[in-house]
């Protein structure tokens, strides 16, 4: 079970945000670079950087620090990104930077060409972003939720050859309460590519109830606001994650 650390940039700084509501945030950090180390020291095999101002904005708006935590991790560790990705040229872009996998989310729905063609020509470089409420699709940074199924787009995304999904229960996102863990077995059970856990990450029995269901298709889990407010020890908890996959 990789165990992902959340770097959530708006106007520069490391934020999170309640049920990804702009107006519900909290400043864990002024320096993204620091926090990348920070995590990298920790242990982390990955981040996940999402560009918050840009997923509203639809275009890339947090250049700067992006370049930063890319230059701090330095090739060492892979680094997802997302937010305001809505075609090929700022794909290009930010893998040229760096980047390693990019996430497509609104632009997929709306645009269902667009993501097949990048799938296509960043082969194995392309994530699709998945996020949901009571099973539908929330787009634009959750602010619109649309009447996709979560298990049907899920699939099509599987048919597009995206390297892999992340799902997001978004009425749990940044609330502590708990990872939607049969909801996100359901959806790894429908697709072949691995799911990637989101949204409402409270503590170890979290992680220890998705590597029980690791088999299943469920292979990561994004961590935001549990490793920030110290609900949730992060190297204590991949340690305790990698024990697991060993049993």
């Amino acid at each position: 079970m990789l165990l992902i650390p959340a770097i959530d940039l708006k106007d520069g700084r490391c934020v999170r945000l309640k049920q990804g509501d702009m107006n519900q945030v909290t400043t864990f950090g002024e320096n993204p670079a620091a926090m990348a180390a920070h995590w990298l020291d920790q242990g982390a095999r990955r981040l996940h950087v999402v560009d918050l101002n840009g997923a509203f904005a639809g275009e890339p708006r947090n250049l700067a620090a992006i370049r930063a935590i890319l230059d701090e991790v330095d090739g060492e560790i892979p680094v997802q990104l997302g937010g305001g990705i809505r075609d090929l040229d700022t794909i290009e872009r930010y893998l040229d930077l760096g980047v390693d996998y990019v996430i497509i989310g609104t632009a997929a729905v709306k645009n269902p060409g667009f993501a097949q063609d990048a799938c296509a020509a960043f082969e194995g470089h392309v994530i699709a972003g998945l996020d949901a409420r009571d099973g539908r699709v929330a787009t634009h940074g959750w602010s619109k939720l649309t009447r996709h199924d979560a298990t049907d787009l899920a699939r099509k995304f599987e048919q597009w050859g995206v390297a892999a999904i992340i799902y997001t229960d978004i009425g749990r996102d940044g609330m502590l309460s708990g990872i939607n863990v049969a909801q996100t077995v359901d959806l790894a059970r429908a697709v072949d590519v691995p799911v990637i856990a989101s949204g409402g990450l409270a503590g170890l029995a979290d992680i220890e109830a998705l590597c029980a269901v690791n088999e299943d298709g469920v292979e990561g889990v994004i961590c935001g606001r549990a490793i920030y407010s110290g609900a949730l020890d992060f190297a204590a908890a991949q340690e305790r994650a990698d024990q697991l996959a060993g049993d």
